[in-house]
């Protein structure tokens, strides 16, 4: 039985290692998408996790469901469909490590996941139901995903969305942030980054989970600072965090490796997200912060997911805070 179950897409990315004479990438497969980034986070930081989507069936299909299946993730709701193909990334990197994407996606498999392919009863057990906004991008997925947050809501699980904005995937910047604001509206745990918020509401983080908070009724706002860390708060306190430094070489998954660690972290210490105080709130953003900051040393999404012992040997090493009772 799971404790988070995170429905969406599962994906290779192809991300850069060098250049050939001509100046074209030579690119290395890594196992990615943004929810398995995030169980993946989970479940290195001892959740039991669970994955709703769709692949294709073929060779990249049968190795992400392997690499699930490594991680410890349940992946009895993952769809194999011989009619189309596995969803392909191709990652460029500027120099700071910072990257764009391209899809290969039209349609991709985890487009096309349909309601009635939902194995609902994994959610029956979880505390968490996660999810973002790739699978809201084109129908039938988008129909799947909303059938799934309502069916997660009226079981009384803590729903986690992360806006995760994807330019290129949208028809419009307009379908892109109408999209975004219903998952926001469906959320108790938002983690939203601050070019995120930039783009909904043209404002700077304080203000931005000061609406999560107000306007949406969140329980916990989420707001990730790149370098500089990020901003925790519920209706009781607010903290900003800094990150561990570290030699950054791909930013891929950072994100959503803070959103599935800070999830692990909740659940094992217990704590409702509203009732968190000014302390707790400091703990988790340590701890996620800095499970993000290490990922960034390595390549690729999944991969790059950092051990239990390295988080806490580093929060060690700098005396941050592990855990708060």
């Amino acid at each position: 039985m799971a404790d988070i179950v995170a429905l969406g897409e599962l994906l290779i990315d192809f991300a850069p290692v060098s250049a050939d004479a001509q100046g074209y990438p030579v690119l290395a497969a890594q196992p990615g998408g943004a929810p398995c980034n995030y169980l993946a986070a989970a479940a290195a930081y001892g959740a039991k996790t669970a994955f709703l989507g769709k692949v294709g069936d073929d060779a990249f299909g049968r190795l992400l469901r392997e690499t699930l299946s490594q991680l410890g993730v349940d992946t009895r709701g993952l769809v194999t469909d011989a009619e189309c193909f596995t969803t392909l990334a191709f990652v460029t990197l500027d120099g700071a490590g910072d990257r764009s994407f391209s899809f290969a996606r039209k349609p991709g498999a985890d487009t096309l996941l349909r309601t009635e392919e939902l194995r609902s009863e994994l959610i029956d057990g979880a505390e968490i139901f996660h999810f973002g906004t790739l699978s809201l991008t084109d129908e039938p997925a988008r129909s799947a995903t909303r059938h799934a947050v309502a069916y997660a809501a009226a079981q009384g699980k803590l729903i986690s969305f992360d806006p995760n904005l994807r330019r290129p995937l949208w028809r419009s910047e307009t379908a892109a942030r109408e999209q975004m604001l219903w998952g926001l509206e469906q959320a108790d745990i938002v983690k939203i980054s601050d070019e995120e918020a930039e783009f909904l509401w043209g404002c700077a983080p304080d203000a931005a989970a000061e609406k999560l908070l107000a306007d949406f009724g969140v329980s916990l706002a989420m707001v990730t600072l790149g370098a500089q860390g990020c901003l925790l708060a519920n209706r009781s306190a607010c903290v900003r965090v800094a990150p561990p430094q570290v030699a950054v070489a791909d930013t891929t998954g950072a994100g959503d490796i803070f959103g599935g660690s800070a999830a692990a972290w909740l659940l094992e210490h217990k704590t409702p997200p509203e009732h968190l105080t000014s302390a707790q709130l400091h703990a988790l953003g340590c701890y996620a912060a800095t499970a993000a900051s290490l990922s960034t040393q390595r390549r690729g999404g999944i991969a790059s997911v950092p051990t239990r012992a390295e988080v806490e040997a580093r929060l060690l090493s700098e005396n941050r805070p592990r855990a708060v009772q």
